[in-house]
């Protein structure tokens, strides 16, 4: 069994549409104020836009812990 991790960041864009940036196996001790203040420089510096579209509030942030099993199909 694989276990993963993303940190999935949500956000309201101009058109009051939530987009959702994924971060790959963030690191373990991050804490609810760096993600707060990454997700607010991200708003701020306009960094990113979807569709050109700015985002323009943050709305959640997330842990997402997935477990894969993977089986062996061949006979």
């Amino acid at each position: 069994m694989t276990e993963t991790k993303k940190l999935v960041m949500v956000f309201k864009n101009s058109v009051g549409k939530n987009v959702s940036i994924s971060i790959d196996d963030p690191k373990d001790n991050i804490t609810e104020t760096e993600i707060k203040t990454t997700m607010e420089l991200i708003v701020e510096k306009n960094i990113f836009k979807k569709n050109d579209y700015a985002f323009v509030e943050a709305v959640e942030a997330k842990i997402v812990t997935t477990n894969t099993t993977e089986y062996d199909l061949v006979l």
